[in-house]
């Protein structure tokens, strides 16, 4: 029983010493560039001045005016037309107003809602 544990605490010990190898250390690595010092200034005042491509504004700019060939004038007329028209997007829209077929008599009309409002039956 001692030989195998002897055997085993050996294996322990062979696993850890595999495993605790590190890696080496080099230092701080030297800063190679081909830019001089100039150049990389430049370049840092460009990126600044510039517009940040990840921003959340990127792409809200101002739209540039659109040119138009119709005349001033003629795209008032037609928003006046537009705004003296029916509304086509109104409830009943095309329905129209049934017009009145022949002369209607204006005191039997008055005659007629008087009696409606007290309640008379209307002779159909």
């Amino acid at each position: 029983m001692k030989t195998s544990m002897i055997i085993a605490a050996a294996a322990v010990s062979l696993f850890a010493v595999a495993g605790a190898q590190a890696e080496s250390y080099d230092g701080v690595q030297p800063l190679v560039s081909a830019n001089s010092r100039a150049d990389v200034r430049a370049g840092a005042v460009v990126a600044a001045r510039s517009d940040n491509p990840y921003g959340d504004a990127v792409s809200s700019h101002v739209a540039s005016l659109p040119t138009s060939s119709v005349a001033r004038a003629t795209v008032r007329n037609d928003a006046v037309a537009a705004a003296h028209s029916a509304n086509p997007y109104a409830e009943g829209f095309g329905q129209g107003v049934a017009t009145a077929s022949g002369s209607v008599d204006r005191a039997s009309v008055r005659a007629q809602a008087l009696a409606a409002a007290h309640g008379q039956q209307l002779p159909l």
